[in-house]
């Protein structure tokens, strides 16, 4: 994955919509759309804040089961913008076309062409901190490891209510006594075993290797600052997955700063993530962590 990076920072080929090089030149806030890539799930799109940049900047990656979903699911905070911090919000290839780990390596793409271009966008491509939400946490977190292993590491992470560990999400819902609305994880018509392509249950080493967790055993830190909020309530993936990386965080670097809490009463994503105590929290780690 390391080699990704490397080949997209050295190589020739940059990938940006006319309109989107020009757009901030001539004063607009967005969003508009970007290509950082050939395909046309290879797109991201960027607001700015009011203001004169370069601007800090919230990546933000969506969910969907990394089956489907769209960058345009996400509500763009105002409060963030407000704060002073520039929005991104990245597509990506999903797995009914293309498996893992094109996702991976759209994100990193994206996020490279940010660290190319991101001046000529407005933006400070020397401060980022990522986000993702479900499936997207679990990609937001792995493009933060990626560019912690090259020694480009964003300024801090967030996760929020993602899968972190495919190999123990269906005894995590077990251990909590739930039974997900979509079935077991290990089946080989899961969502995560279409992902990767394989019954998660037939090689369970392997899937954990591929995912944050497993990943955060073969790294040494020092790692960014993580923010982690996860339903209490949620069905969908149990609490325990985020608990998971938390302690999977902090085995790998005790120094980080990482904060982590339970929202009472939350499932899998809604209002309770987008307002609230958790959106209050949120800024003040962006503030934080951006400065």
């Amino acid at each position: 994955m390391t080699g990704i990076i490397r080949r997209s920072l050295l190589g020739a080929g940059v990938f940006a919509t006319v309109a989107g090089l020009g757009w901030w030149r001539l004063g607009g806030r967005g969003p508009v759309d970007v290509a950082y890539g050939p395909g046309a799930r290879q797109v991201l799109d960027v607001t700015l804040p009011a203001g004169a940049g370069p601007f800090p900047v919230l990546v933000m990656i969506h969910g969907g089961a990394f089956l489907m979903g769209d960058k345009t699911d996400m509500a763009i905070p105002p409060e963030v913008l407000a704060a002073g911090v520039a929005v991104v919000r990245v597509n990506y290839r999903l797995s009914g076309t293309d498996l893992w780990p094109a996702q991976a390596e759209d994100c990193l793409a994206a996020i490279v062409h940010l660290q190319r271009n991101g001046v000529a966008l407005g933006l400070d491509p020397s401060r980022v901190v990522l986000l993702g939400q479900s499936a997207g946490a679990f990609l937001a977190v792995s493009t933060g490891l990626s560019l912690v292993e090259v020694g480009l590491p964003p300024k801090g992470v967030v996760s929020l209510f993602g899968p972190m560990d495919f190999s123990t999400m269906d005894e995590d819902m077990a251990t909590l006594g739930r039974v997900a609305p979509l079935g077991a994880v290990d089946v080989a018509d899961s969502a995560e075993s279409r992902l990767l392509g394989f019954a998660i249950g037939s090689d369970r080493a392997t899937a954990r290797a591929i995912g944050p967790v497993g990943r955060l055993e073969r790294i040494s830190g020092p790692l960014p600052p993580l923010f982690i909020r996860h339903g209490d309530a949620d069905p969908m993936v149990a609490d325990l997955q985020s608990a998971r990386l938390r302690n999977a965080w902090l085995a790998t670097d005790p120094g980080a700063a990482v904060d982590f809490a339970l929202v009472p009463g939350a499932g899998h994503g809604g209002e309770p993530f987008e307002s609230g105590k958790v959106l209050a929290d949120l800024l003040a780690f962006l503030q934080r962590t951006l400065g």
